[in-house]
Parts: structure tokens; C-alpha cells; sequence
């Protein structure tokens, strides 16, 4: 099972969902594309939050110094984003690919982060934080993915949410998996592994 992980927008705990899959499916991790690497990796901060010793962790396609959109950063690190050059990692285990920012952050001129799952036939799991304007930004991408034939593995509800907001984005495409996960104060192993644990009890995946 290849798993993407995408989110209604930036910052929304595309990484921590993604350290929360790994350790309950005890799958491999990639991120194909960083940007803002003079910030640290992604694929180090999910290593540093799992537990156990079946997940391997796949060495990034582009590596891009600047913390901004990939097709800016790459630009300004002088490359272009192939998205012919993206392959899947060799692996018999269960993959969870973190993409970077919403679906429709471009990687070039004429292609987007969800292209890549697109490209890799992957399941979507979309990460939603509760914020003003979650709530359209949440269906316009849940629309986008069902208009373009992609198969929503997940709707992940990442921290705390009033319940008239989580509801109007559940009513507008039921029968969805859903999966909560806790506003964590402090991220470690023992708080991912807990979260993770539980999800693995639901057998949401």
C-alpha cells in the first residue's frame, strides 16, 4: 500500500501525520521533494519520531535549499523538477509519501504535488487542521480529488475542531474514512507511538 500524504494547505501536520502512519503501519517513509533544506529534512524529524525498527527511510528525489514552493526554490537552486525523474523507492512494505504543501503547489511550470501521486498511483490521505477557512479549503480539495479520480484513503483531522466544522467537511462527501488525531503539546516517540497504537486498534488503514 502506497499511501500520499497531502494537506488542505501548508503547515497543517503533514509531517507529524506522516511520523503517526509510518510507526502504525510500520511502513517505509519518503518524501520525495524537500524544500528548505537549510531548515532540516522531513525525513529526519519522522525518523526521529519512530519507534520501531521495521521502517526504512528513502533518500529524497530533490533536495532544495529555500523554504518556499518547490518550482520557486528549485529555480532559484538553478534545476527543474522532472516529474519522470520521480520513482517509487524499491520496497515489499507498506510506503507513506509526504508531498509538500496542498495539492495544487506547483513542482514546475506546468505540473503540481499531486501530479506525483497521480504519476505513482497512490492513495490519498488528506491532512485537515482547523483554522478560519478550513472548511472551504477542505472541500475544494476533497472536490478536486474526487473530480480528478483519485482514491481518498483518509480524511485526517489533525488537533482539535468544533464540531459544526468537522461535520460541514464530513457532509460534503460521506462514507469517507476519517481519522482524528490529538492536538500533541509535546511531539516525541512515546506521544507518536501512543497516537499510532490507537489507530492501529481502529484498524482505520
Amino acid at each position: 500500500m502506497n499511501l500520499f500524504i497531502t494537506g488542505i494547505g501548508t503547515n497543517v501536520g503533514k509531517t507529524i501525520v506522516s511520523a503517526v502512519l509510518t510507526e502504525a503501519l510500520q511502513a517505509d517513509y519518503w518524501k520525495p521533494i524537500q524544500s528548505g533544506v537549510i531548515e532540516g529534512k522531513d525525513s529526519d524529524t519522522v525518523k526521529s519520531f519512530i519507534s520501531n525498527s521495521q521502517s526504512v527511510f528513502h533518500p529524497e528525489t530533490y533536495l532544495l535549499n529555500e523554504p518556499l514552493s518547490p518550482h520557486f526554490a528549485a529555480k532559484l537552486d538553478g534545476v527543474t523538477i522532472e516529474l519522470d525523474k520521480i520513482h517509487l523507492p524499491k520496497t515489499a512494505n507498506h510506503l507513506i509519501i509526504e508531498g509538500a504543501g496542498g495539492l495544487l503547489v506547483p513542482i514546475n511550470d506546468t505540473q503540481y504535488v499531486i501530479d506525483i501521486a497521480k504519476q505513482l498511483d497512490c492513495e490519498i490521505v488528506l491532512v485537515i487542521s482547523s483554522y478560519l477557512g478550513c472548511i472551504n479549503h477542505s472541500l475544494l480539495s476533497i472536490d478536486y480529488l474526487k473530480r480528478n479520480n483519485f482514491k481518498i484513503k483518509a480524511l485526517v483531522f489533525n488537533g482539535e475542531f468544533e464540531t459544526e466544522v468537522k461535520q460541514a467537511i464530513v457532509n460534503y462527501y460521506p462514507n469517507l474514512t476519517i481519522i482524528d488525531i490529538p492536538t500533541l503539546n509535546i511531539v516525541n516517540k512515546s506521544q507518536i507511538k501512543e497516537v499510532s497504537d490507537k489507530i492501529k486498534a481502529q484498524n482505520a488503514l
